[in-house]
């Protein structure tokens, strides 16, 4: 931050703690009363600006702003500099892959390339996001998971894990030291599915990790996590969170911007913290302040008492429902009332973390004492609250005394939440557990749409018979054929967990198993659930039932699963079968998980567990049990539930300082893969143009010192003509490679086999993947094709092409690109490949109904228009066939939520808003994108 000196407007406000000798802006120096009715998260906005004010970047008209909150909410645009910048594995690579080609441009004008550095304390974790390979591999030669007392393996075959796949072969010399490395686990718990998948993970991407090895070393400010730690936002609350930070001699509030959407997680630890994209990251890197319009602030008040059957995410769905009606979009929420402290940490940063879910900034937890408690158990140091106190961001939620003012308020009854699951295809379509099999029925019967599968009465009996490892089965509709329990919404929470492995326990000392043909997967968000699972004894039993850990990251969620068997794939093609996944996630888009699976449910981990013993989401737990004991006992859901008092008295006798204190030991130390990878030693990256991972971009060539002046689009073409609801999945693919993909033939000419191609997001370092990749979603709905795919119109040869293919023959005709499309276009977690994509196809302009708010900022910070039509607009509305050439004027002047006229060549005129917020947007823009910009300072 901006260190203080005499010339600092605000030095008067520096004080000091009296144990310690720490300096601290303290804003109560103000002396006004506005500061002790802001909303706490709206303090530590204030307290940023004050330290960071400058007279540039900051300012004191900036600071009084925020001090004026009352007024200024919605209104005023104010800079935010957060305490440090968080990347997860994915958009990292991309953006040190930026920073080592800005190196190479600042080189290229003679000048000093080591002076680009981030400013920002930045930490790369790297293994965010997980490919499974392996599962079920330790079932079949398991032990007995209970010891000399517990049950025996003879419940069934189990089947061999998969074959491995094949390296990609263009790895540093170094792969073949990782081959012959032992297989060392950093916890010493590693099933073989974890080892295996983990060294496959080695073999695979080691071009990608000498990389980070690189970033580790080159730049300045950057802290890599090893892999096979854990997911980013588990990393975050566990090991990289400090509630305050301490630097030269000064103490301020903790605060953080992510590349992952769920970086939110970390406000239900009271650190303010919210998902950008990669773009903005790298700006905040370099030193440049988030600019944002100040928030208005929600007042969520919880009252009412805890059901001792309601776990987390009954919790999370319930308080998404209220939020999601009450239209919260872009705003803060924050969290107060007597309800709150019924709340604990795990459960506050559950809820937290699906803030994206109902478009809600932040969901904020101001710190108390259960905040410092847990603070204190996950730190090797001790979090005193005197500071907090000191400045007003510690408080009590039992005292109303001390709740601030905010823009409005709701109230939630915790007593009112039951226990739910979501789906079949959206989030925010809850469906109670005791009505799920009704409810199921009725999606069957509906038409095609949100929650419907138009399945005939007379097809919805069907049943297909298969074998699987000489045994037969049988498939229905509402059959579970994935069932995972994966790194993101509920794995932080260890009451959660517990449940679900002391459910495991229960059900398999009753006998019961889950059919063997069902993909199951348990992917902790990090090795601390491991950890206290195995530390509880209840790791063996979820291992028994399939539910063995694969590894630490994003898995199943994102699309990362090994395959279904092939029988169980023909038995669901045959019938024509809408069977289900059921996740403890919280995205589950249709056809997310597996392409021929169409329903797909989030649930908290316990009860996909029931619901994969079931075998079928087509059951009343009440009335219906989960299955028969080898003695013909039938056992019910109530049978095998862990009660509260249970769970809690295992979570306190296994949750406690002395394992995270062990695992932070270990994660400072990596591991043997990691440490044995090599990587050069240099300022410039060294690019390795055989590399099918990392290629140097093109954003810089041709950059000049000078901003070019403002050019209007003339005679544009559309490149896609889209619907409602286009999410970032359909826009830039995180999943595998298909086979006839634009990316695909890409890597065949580099004489790349399809078992080598691994995922887009593993080559997001690749401009020439990710670029092919953009729209390249088989669920993609263009208007101009009329069904699902990566296929668009060529309009002036009226050919029907791959995406990437109408974009390469518009770019070498000279002609620009815009993008039609509906409501809450961008929606879905954050990635710069949503906006870097479209730029390289030569996409100028998107004019859209509606943005997701983070998809428009990242198209802003390519430089590509966000262009919204007026209210009640649309392009049906404007007789708009998509065909037509688009001219957009652009006024010598341009300025925030401009309004610009659109011209086709049908003659037909409309106005649409440019959606640049903030003067900062505007400045973005001119200079054609946010890198651009942030490389010109240099430069000059």
């Amino acid at each position: 931050f901006c260190f203080p000196s005499a010339e600092h407007p605000y030095s008067h406000l520096i004080d000091t703690l009296e144990h310690g000798g720490l300096k601290f802006f303290n804003p109560q120096k103000f002396n006004d009363p506005r500061y002790d009715k802001l909303p706490l998260s709206i303090r530590v906005l204030l307290e940023a600006a004050v330290r960071n004010c400058d007279g540039f970047y900051t300012k004191e008209g900036d600071v009084q702003s925020i001090l004026d909150w009352q007024q200024q909410q919605n209104k005023a645009e104010v800079p935010f500099s957060p305490a440090r910048v968080l990347l997860q594995d994915f958009t990292g690579i991309p953006a040190m892959v930026d920073l080592a080609a800005m190196r190479d441009a600042v080189a290229k004008h003679g000048l000093d390339p080591s002076l680009v550095n981030p400013k920002c304390p930045t930490d790369l974790i790297v293994d965010h996001s997980l490919q499974i390979d392996y599962s079920k591999c330790a079932i079949q030669n398991a032990p007995n998971p209970g010891g000399g007392d517990g049950p025996n393996q003879s419940h069934g075959p189990s089947p061999a894990c998969n074959d491995p796949p094949s390296s990609s072969g263009q790895s540093p010399a170094s792969v073949q030291q990782i081959e012959n490395t032992p297989l060392l686990c950093p916890f010493h718990l590693k099933p073989v599915s974890e080892i295996r998948t983990v060294q496959n993970l080695y073999l695979t991407v080691a071009t990608l990790l000498s990389a980070k090895q690189w970033c580790s070393k080159a730049f300045k400010n950057v802290n890599v996590v090893p892999p096979d730690i854990g997911a980013v936002h588990q990393v975050n609350l566990e090991y990289l969170s400090r509630v305050v930070q301490i630097s030269n001699g000064f103490i301020y509030p903790d605060s953080v911007v992510g590349t992952d959407s769920h970086t939110t997680m970390i406000n239900g630890l009271g650190i303010l913290g919210w998902g950008v994209g990669g773009i903005e990251s790298e700006a905040v890197m370099l030193g440049q302040p988030l600019s944002l319009t100040l928030p208005q602030v929600v007042g969520c008040k919880l009252l009412g008492t805890i059901n001792p059957l309601t776990t987390s995410i009954d919790i999370v769905l319930g308080i998404t429902k209220h939020l999601r009606q009450a239209g919260i979009a872009g705003r803060f929420v924050e969290f107060f009332g007597p309800g709150v402290s019924q709340l604990s940490a795990p459960d506050r940063t559950t809820i937290a973390n699906m803030c994206p879910e109902y478009n809600a900034t932040v969901s904020f937890f101001p710190v108390d004492q259960v905040t410092l408690n847990t603070i204190n158990t996950l730190k090797s140091s001790k979090t005193s609250p005197s500071y907090l106190k000191a400045v007003k961001l510690f408080r009590s939620y039992e005292d109303p005394s001390e709740d601030p003012e905010y823009s409005e308020v709701i109230e939630i009854n915790l007593s009112s939440v039951v226990p739910y699951v979501s789906g079949p295809k959206r989030a925010q379509d809850r469906v109670a557990v005791s009505n799920m099999k009704e409810d199921f029925q009725s999606c069957l019967d509906e038409k095609v749409g949100f929650k419907g599968f138009n399945i005939s009465k007379e097809k919805q009996e069907t049943r297909v018979p298969f074998l699987h490892c000489g045994q037969k089965y049988e498939l229905a509709h509402g059959s579970v054929v994935i069932a995972a329990v994966i790194s993101c919404t509920n794995n932080c929470n260890p009451s959660v967990m517990l449940t679900a492995g002391l459910m495991a326990k229960k059900a398999v000392e009753a006998g019961l198993v889950v059919k063997p043909y069902i993909r199951t997967s348990l992917a902790p968000g990090s090795g601390m659930v491991t950890h206290y699972l195995s530390t509880s004894g209840v790791l063996p039993f979820l291992s028994q039932l399939g539910f063995e850990v694969i590894g630490y990251g994003c898995a199943t969620c994102v699309g990362n699963t090994a395959p279904l068997k092939e029988a169980v794939v023909d038995a669901i093609k045959q019938g024509d079968l809408v069977t289900c996944g059921v996740l403890s996630g919280n995205r589950h888009f249709e056809g997310r998980l597996c392409d021929c699976v169409r329903a797909n449910y989030l649930a908290s981990p316990p009860l996909v567990l029931a619901y994969a013993i079931a075998g079928t989401v087509g059951i009343d737990f009440e009335k219906e049990p989960l299955g028969v004991t080898p003695e013909g006992k039938e056992v019910y859901l109530c049978d095998i539930w862990p009660s509260r008092e249970e769970v809690q008295q295992t979570e306190e006798d296994t949750i406690i300082s002395s394992i995270f204190k062990d695992l932070r030991g270990r994660m400072e130390k990596g591991n043997t893969f990691w440490n044995n990878i090599e990587c050069p030693d240099s300022v410039l990256f060294p690019w390795d143009h055989k590399s099918t991972y990392i290629r140097s971009p093109c954003f810089f060539s041709k950059l000049s010192k000078e901003v070019p002046p403002p050019q209007s689009i003339e005679n544009a073409h559309a490149l896609l003509f889209l619907g409602d609801k286009v999410t970032t999945d359909h826009i830039s693919p995180a999943g595998s490679i298909a086979r006839a993909s634009a990316a695909a033939k890409y890597l065949q000419s580099k004489r790349l086999a399809p078992r080598e191609f691994n995922s887009y997001g593993a080559r997001r370092g690749n401009d020439a993947v990710m670029t092919r990749g953009t729209f390249a979603s088989i669920k993609l709905q263009n208007r101009f094709i009329g069904k699902s795919g990566p296929k668009t119109l060529h309009i002036p040869s009226g050919q029907t092409l791959d995406v990437f293919e109408a974009a390469e023959r518009y770019q070498r005709d000279g002609i620009p690109l815009i993008i039609l499309a509906g409501k809450d276009y961008g929606s879905g977690n954050s990635r710069d490949w949503v906006a870097k994509g479209p730029y390289l196809l030569g996409v100028r302009a998107v004019i859209a109904e509606s943005f997701e708010k983070l998809h428009k900022n990242q198209l802003v910070g390519m430089g590509i228009m966000p262009l919204e039509f007026l209210p009640g607009q649309n392009a049906d509305s404007l007789e708009l066939s998509g065909k037509e050439k688009f001219t957009i004027t652009l006024p010598d002047t341009l300025s925030p939520r401009k309004q610009l006229t659109v011209t086709t060549s049908q003659g037909k005129s409309f106005i649409v808003t440019a959606l640049f917020d903030t003067e900062m947007d505007v400045t973005f823009f001119q200079h054609g994108g946010l890198l651009r910009f942030v490389a010109r300072t240099f430069l000059k």
